[in-house]
């Protein structure tokens, strides 16, 4: 006698499909992961506020200094560099 019995066919079968069922169960759905929204303390959405752009304070704070031959990330825009200097000085 070789082979399995119509009883072991049947059980592999049911394990098979419950195997398929499980796996597919496991894939994320678009919706998914629901994450109830977080109460934040007073400090971190202070923060939360604080940090959003376009805020008062970004408004009050110079812009960062630019070195002749950055690139400036948003625009791709090159400044040349500067000249090389030979007065002899150090």
């Amino acid at each position: 006698m070789s082979g399995y019995t119509p009883e072991e066919k049947l059980r592999l079968q049911q394990l098979r499909a419950l195997r398929r069922r499980w796996l597919k169960d496991q894939e994320l759905s678009p919706r998914e992961p629901v994450l109830p929204p977080g109460w934040l303390g007073p400090v971190d959405a202070f923060w939360q506020r604080f940090l959003q752009p376009g805020g008062f304070w970004r408004h009050q704070v110079r812009p960062p200094l630019r070195r002749r031959g950055d690139t400036i990330l948003e625009t791709g825009e090159v400044m040349p560099p500067l000249a090389d200097e030979t007065s002899g000085h150090h």
